[in-house]
């Protein structure tokens, strides 16, 4: 951690003091292989020459492979299979291992044995009939002896044996396809059992399914006759028993079910009918009781007779109202229409009561025709309990009959679907690749790899041979002694150096490690004291960048008189007045400092390099460059962070750039060229492009301003981290760095981190600025995320 109150002495670390090692040196071991170098060779030859002789030796093998597609899906020939298919995807793995087994099985390497007669194959263990006894027992006219079963079968025990080590099954990882991997001695061999062996697979996959469908047909049909038996016998008894039992019906019920089904419906409409009538007959006889028209019923008013009457009865009594308004109570034609209308009153009355009677006649019908239907049910529910007492055992029957039939024709028609299934292939597995002769072995490997590896190994044997004598008869290696390492002694401080003796003094400490570094067993002359010492730097002035420094206004507000005014950019910007703040005496003693660095250049540079945030280091450089504006300096303000460029998104806006008065000062385009502002401070945008492109533009405006001048200061916002290789070409061309750390993250950590970045730059770091504006900028922008 760092100590403020310290010189910063950032040098370079020492080197740790290299403790001696243990055991044997390497240039002693180095020395005593390079004495045995000729032997050692003479090794490696001789176990070269060796391993070429044992790859001699070796019988050839030649591998020959065939491809095979496996596919657990089986065609879909019929609707039932004899075994069902895997549906998921553990089982379709399980179904192509399984077929991988299937291959190199007893069966299937038989047929190949008989059919190749590797029985007499001398390479699987048999013999050719033709051996030297034959050959003599034939020239005396003997016949050789015939093997018997035993020895035939124990020939062929052994050629399966033999070639079951031959052959290889690969499976393809994720996939249906299998390698059939068959070495022997003579390539053409190889091939013909490998497509033989894939031939006799094959057919062995159809014998198989046709044998288990073969088997399948046999045993239902055995089944059958039975099944049939037992069928004719249920359906002869059930017979016989609804004979007896006078069951007569169609398919789905009898008819004394259908009837007495029938009558209770029948016996419901009567009823339905009979409530009718009497509601009817009610309703008449109610509606001529009371003092409401009579004829206000459903059936007078559906009475073609009545509505004719109703008719002429309301002409009268509209004629007898009219007739009463005009003519005197006696008059002659008054009475007429009066006894009109008394008349078609009594008409209509006479009309209803005949429906009354009529009413009462269908509630007598009704009645008389539901209690015949009544007797009638009563009839048929005796004779129906009587025939369900019997109909317990026709259930039984039938239910054994119905059985017996289901049994009987779910085997005669399986058996009809295995018969025709032994004539079918449903397997999908195929040849995709048949195996060709191989041109190359396979074993053993080319004679070159076994030179290279008999050549190691006889070096290494050798060496280890020569080793391990000097260990036994000459001794351990001692140990050389470890060099020696002067006193470092610091150096009293001193005022501030110039730039000239620091890089003099740097060069010889950074050299002196890594020569230490790369021969440690080499003893060197003590170092002088000028270049042992580790020099100096001077401790960086401390400035805080606080909340009360600073006043917030709205971006993009134009100052009055037009033009770009840095102080309204939306940025926390320094208060005005206050000249004697803490925070603007620590800039100018670190602007000093930086011009003292630049001996005596008219416009010192200064960089302000950040950890990670960018737009804090942006707001400090703009703070940095509106202080040294406001105690006179003309400041020139560039752009250096080419990948976030935040300063030259906030000056760039439509139609709030103000062209340039002195036009070539620019950075690569007409786009990026320098922006005046009203705060006395000029503008260098970013340019857009790769980094190398952008960092030679800025060291050429650098230049351009320097030889024009004009300018008192140019402040570069950035370069940013990590830095590339322009990037620190821009750091050497600066006079000054400071460094602008948020408060935020650790402060010691964020400096360590720029230290180790800026590597000799690490000299020129004048300041350091302490952002606190960060976390409170974020407290405010979570303030009106809630709001």
């Amino acid at each position: 951690m760092l100590d403020y109150n310290q010189p910063i002495d950032r040098a370079r670390p020492e080197a740790p003091q290299q403790r001696p090692r243990a055991g044997f040196n390497v240039l002693e071991l180095v020395n005593l292989l390079w004495r045995r170098k000729i032997a050692i060779a003479v090794a490696a030859l001789l176990g070269a020459t060796l391993a070429v002789t044992v790859g001699k030796s070796l019988a050839p093998r030649y591998t020959a492979t065939a491809q095979l597609y496996v596919d657990p899906r089986e065609l879909q020939l019929v609707d039932r299979e004899l075994t069902p298919r895997a549906q998921d995807v553990s089982g379709m793995s399980m179904v192509v291992e399984s077929q991988a087994r299937l291959i190199t099985s007893n069966s299937v390497l038989l047929q190949v044995i008989q059919q190749a007669d590797l029985d007499k194959d001398p390479e699987f263990g048999g013999a050719d009939g033709k051996g030297v006894m034959s050959s003599l027992l034939g020239l005396i006219g003997l016949q050789p002896h015939a093997p018997s079963a035993t020895e035939k079968k124990e020939v062929q025990l052994a050629a399966l044996e033999a070639l079951n080590r031959h052959i290889t099954i690969r499976k393809t990882e994720k996939s249906f396809i299998v390698d059939i991997e068959v070495w022997s001695t003579d390539p053409a061999k190889a091939a013909m059992l490998a497509n033989t062996l894939t031939s006799a697979y094959l057919a062995e996959s159809r014998n198989s399914q046709a044998s288990a469908a073969r088997r399948a047909t046999n045993d239902l049909s055995g089944r059958l006759k039975e099944l049939r038996e037992r069928l004719r016998n249920a359906e002869t008894v059930l017979a016989t028993y609804k004979a007896q039992n006078n069951f007569v019906g169609t398919q789905d019920a009898l008819i004394s079910d259908q009837q007495l089904s029938a009558s209770n419906q029948r016996l419901s409409a009567a009823r339905a009918a009979t409530m009718d009538a009497q509601a009817r007959l009610d309703q008449i006889e109610a509606s001529r009781r009371t003092t409401a028209d009579a004829g206000a019923n459903s059936e007078a008013l559906q009475s073609p007779t009545i509505a004719n009457l109703r008719a002429q009865y309301a002409d009268a009594r509209k004629k007898y109202a009219e007739q009463a308004g005009e003519l005197g109570p006696r008059h002659p034609a008054l009475r007429q229409t009066e006894k009109q209308v008394e008349d078609l009153k009594r008409t209509i009355n006479e009309e209803i009561d005949r429906f009354a009677q009529s009413a009462k006649n269908d509630l007598t019908r009704a009645r008389d025709f539901e209690a015949s239907l009544s007797r009638a049910l009563e009839a048929q529910k005796r004779q129906s309990v009587q025939l369900s007492q019997a109909a317990v055992r026709l259930r039984e029957l039938e239910r054994e009959a119905d059985a017996s039939r289901d049994v009987y024709q779910s085997f005669l028609k399986r058996s009809r679907e295995t018969e025709e299934q032994e004539t079918l292939n449903t397997s999908a597995a195929r040849i995709i690749g048949e195996a060709t002769v191989p041109q190359r072995r396979s074993f053993p490997p080319a004679m070159s790899l076994f030179a290279m590896i008999g050549f190691i190994f006889g070096a290494i044997a050798a060496s280890s041979w020569f080793v391990a004598a000097e260990l036994v008869f000459a001794g351990a290696f001692v140990p050389a002694p470890a060099p020696a390492r002067p006193n470092r002694t610091p150096l009293p401080q001193a005022p501030e150096p110039s730039r000239a003796p620091e890089t003099a003094r740097a060069q010889p400490v950074s050299r002196a490690p890594e020569v230490a570094e790369a021969l440690p067993e080499l003893a060197a002359p003590p170092l002088q004291p000028s270049m042992v010492e580790k020099p100096l730097i001077e401790k960086p002035l401390i400035a805080r960048l606080q909340e009360a420094d600073v006043i917030h206004t709205l971006g993009a507000i134009l100052a009055t008189g037009g033009g770009i005014d840095l102080t309204r950019l939306g940025w926390p910007t320094l208060r005005p007045g206050f000249p004697l703040t803490t925070l603007l005496n620590a800039w100018r003693d670190m602007r000093t400092t930086a011009a003292r660095r630049a001996g005596g250049k008219t416009m010192p540079v200064i960089a302000l390099v950040g950890a990670s945030e960018t737009t804090g280091r942006s707001v400090t450089a703009l703070n940095f460059a509106l202080a040294a504006a406001r105690d006179g300096a003309r400041v020139l303000m560039i752009d250096a962070d080419h990948q976030a460029h935040s300063l030259s998104n906030k000056v760039n806006r439509p139609r709030k750039s103000e062209p340039s008065k002195v036009g070539w000062l620019s950075i690569g385009s007409k786009a990026a060229r320098e922006i005046k502002t009203l705060n006395g401070i000029s503008v260098l945008p970013a340019v857009e492009g790769d980094a190398g492109k952008a960092t030679d533009a800025i060291r050429k405006a650098i230049e351009q301003a320097r030889s024009a001048g004009g300018y008192d200061l140019v402040i570069l916002d950035g370069p940013t981290a990590p830095l590339t290789a322009g990037s620190r070409k821009l750091l050497d061309d600066a006079d000054a760095l400071v460094a602008v750390l948020p408060t935020s993250l650790d402060i010691n950590d964020g400096l360590e981190e720029i230290l180790s970045t800026l590597g000799r730059a690490e000299r020129k770091l004048v300041g350091v600025v302490l952002d606190e504006l960060a976390p409170m900028a974020q407290a405010r922008q979570r303030g009106r995320q809630y709001a």
